[in-house]
């Protein structure tokens, strides 16, 4: 299926059966939380590096660095990627006798915490346009999952009050259980489709990151949606989208009427 910068962004449910919706960015403005919790992590260790004859410290960039190496990530992938961008490497884990040791579990952990301090304090707003969109396409019998490479994925959830809105929910949790990869691969998609019993070629992705988009290319899905938070329009097309909107509320629903 092929749609692109037509004066009507259609999600077509003539041919569209099942949903998957990326979560930061996308149902949840949790994005922003995500990036002020790794500038936090990474300026730490970047900091304290400099201070004992490492490179000179430059912080980590909110848009840049976090687009381009982080969004859309498993939390160890985005550090490795992120330290790797710097000409910097860490140890997965300590090793027995330094346990001292900085490591990609120690920023992760950081994060992590930092991330849900941040959610305790600030709580969790859900895009209404999308939320809006979600009751629309359940109206329809359309099923829907919410995919996120987060371990915090269902606790935002909850804390937004939107749990129930959805068929199927495929995180961070379930990707370290079933050793997926991260974005762009589209392992985390494909393994939602399984589950809702959607085929790719019938299902839709609707995603804000350049990562997540690729990775809805990558599947083979039907239509992939891309929801330009950060002014990337041409950057979401070049990774894959089909079409790309500034708000959800601009995508228009045709061939499916609501479910007696």
């Amino acid at each position: 299926m092929t749609v692109r910068d037509t004066t009507r962004q259609v999600l077509p449910l003539d041919r569209i059966t099942a949903v998957l919706f990326d979560m930061d960015g996308v149902i949840t403005d949790t994005a922003s939380v995500h990036a002020a919790a790794w500038k936090r992590t990474f300026d730490e260790f970047l900091l304290d590096l400099s201070r004992s004859g490492g490179p000179p410290f430059r912080p980590f960039d909110l848009i840049e660095d976090y687009r381009r190496h982080v969004d859309g990530k498993a939390r160890t992938a985005g550090i490795r990627d992120f330290l790797a961008s710097r000409g910097l490497t860490l140890p997965d884990t300590a090793p027995p006798d330094r346990p001292e040791t900085m490591t990609v579990a120690t920023l992760g952990d950081r994060k992590d915490r930092y991330f849900k301090d941040y959610i305790d304090q600030y709580g969790v707003t859900a895009y209404p346009a999308t939320v809006r969109l979600i009751h629309r396409l359940r109206e329809r019998g359309i099923r829907l999952a919410v995919v996120s490479a987060s371990r915090n994925c269902a606790a935002v959830l909850r804390a937004a009050g939107i749990s129930d809105l959805f068929d199927v929910r495929v995180d961070g949790v379930d990707a370290a259980r079933l050793r997926l990869p991260s974005k762009p691969d589209p392992a985390l998609f494909l393994e939602a489709a399984r589950r809702l019993d959607a085929s790719p070629a019938t299902t839709a992705v609707v995603e804000d990151s350049l990562s997540g988009v690729e990775a809805g290319r990558r599947g083979g899905f039907a239509l992939v949606i891309g929801v330009d938070r950060a002014h990337q329009r041409a950057a979401l097309y070049e990774k894959g989208a089909h079409i790309v909107v500034s708000s959800l509320a601009s995508l228009e629903l045709t061939g499916a009427e609501v479910s007696p």
